[in-house]
């Protein structure tokens, strides 16, 4: 009799561990797959911008959006040899017109489906919020800043401005409200779940980038950014499984206040850190004893920390000029005119990436709006809707091609 009971307890606990090494494994495999992992895959390719995604409440963009569009781009974008878009859109554009934003998203989502392109759906912004920089910012909806009078209209959205240094503050303090009373962050997860919604089911949503490049006013609020990330990855967690990724802060400056280093970097993460990226963006050549090196390896030693795989969601080469800006401070401008990448700076900056292990990388951008930095597009439309790529595009397949032509 105790050698049947024996014999009956050892056949249950082995069970129970096959079944418990099985979940593991299972576990295991999902996390690398969702990382790409499995075939050492990196995921490389372009930012993209859409119309209503994109469009501020304070402003109209002045283009029109062609018929075809999204499935000219991403037929465009997979013959090249490219796997990946990281698709831009912004908070208030969906408060704006939520019922145009969201048939956009499902017409990238299709498109991206149809030509097999992975994609990372961004939630960005751009000196914080039109509110604030009518002329050039997208961001935060107007019902974050409009009932409180520390957040004065048009008065500037970018770190160097009080009011964009006040609302960030209060932002991780988790103290900026609607008229209704409730708190930011509840507001902004209930926005990120109807994203989740609508394009989960797909096959080429790869996963959700929280928000870009989040402002940091104060090293204090490394601490709070991380409990931002985690609040916001507990709540996401409950619809999606896909990858969710946290962005690298701004401003970006070695020797600031703030306390740049990659002690505090770390401490952005969320605690759930399954299935998470952490995305940085280099506009620069990471050359040997350059600002743009320093800056990677800050963020490199980061990822180090954290165990988290780094994601260069935007790259691209410019050229910054000291100026003396409205308030008398010294600031970097970029320079339009002189900003340019050759073939030889493309192939070092997609050479430099892979050879740093990094799990993805989307050159900036693709997008409807000609801009004043040439570099900054790689595509231009005709009054009749069709794309043309340019010279830049065709620098980015060569770059990739030499660097990933044998990638499964």
């Amino acid at each position: 009799m105790h050698s049947i009971n024996l014999t009956r307890y050892l056949v249950s606990s082995t069970l129970i561990l096959l079944v418990a090494i099985f979940t593991l494994l299972l576990t295991n495999s999902f996390v690398l797959y969702s990382h790409g992992q499995e075939t050492n895959q990196i995921f490389y390719g372009v930012n993209m911008k859409g119309y209503h995604t994109s469009m501020p409440q304070a402003r109209t963009i002045g283009s029109i959006m062609p018929p075809d569009y999204f499935d000219d781009s991403f037929r465009l974008i997979s013959e090249a040899g490219m796997n990946h878009v990281r698709f831009v859109f912004y908070w208030e554009s969906y408060e704006r017109d939520p019922t145009n934003f969201m048939l956009e998203l499902q017409s990238v989502a299709e498109a991206a489906d149809k030509y097999n392109v992975n994609v990372i759906y961004d939630n960005h912004q751009f000196h914080t919020s039109s509110w604030f920089n009518p002329q050039r910012g997208t961001g935060f909806p107007s019902f974050l800043f409009q009932d409180n009078q520390a957040y004065p209209a048009a008065n500037g959205g970018s770190p160097k401005y009080a009011p964009a240094k006040a609302w960030w503050t209060d932002w991780w303090n988790r103290s900026v409200k609607a008229t209704n009373g409730t708190d930011g962050w509840i507001l902004q997860a209930e926005f990120m779940k109807k994203i989740v919604d609508t394009l989960d089911s797909h096959q080429s949503t790869l996963g959700y980038e929280i928000l870009s490049e989040p402002q940091v006013h104060s090293a204090d609020q490394w601490q709070k950014i991380g409990q931002y990330n985690t609040f916001m990855v507990n709540e996401l967690r409950k619809f999606t499984n896909k990858v969710l990724v946290y962005s690298m802060n701004i401003p970006i400056d070695l020797k600031s206040p703030i306390n740049l280093i990659p002690e505090n970097l770390a401490k952005m993460k969320p605690q759930n850190s399954t299935n998470i990226v952490f995305k940085i963006s280099i506009y620069g050549l990471p050359t040997e004893s350059s600002y743009q090196q320093q800056k990677f390896n800050t963020f490199l030693k980061a990822s180090n920390i954290t165990g988290v795989p780094i994601y260069i969601g935007e790259w691209n080469n410019i050229l910054r000029e000291q100026t003396i800006n409205e308030e008398g401070d010294t600031v970097f401008e970029i320079n339009p005119f002189e900003s340019d990448i050759n073939q030889q700076q493309a192939n070092l900056f997609v050479k430099t990436f892979k050879d740093t292990d990094i799990w993805g990388m989307a050159y900036w951008r693709w997008g409807l709006v000609s801009l004043d930095t040439p570099n900054f597009n790689l595509i231009s439309i005709d009054d009749n809707g069709d794309i043309t790529t340019n010279k830049y595009f065709r620098q980015l397949k060569v770059a990739l091609e030499s660097n990933f032509e044998n990638q499964p």
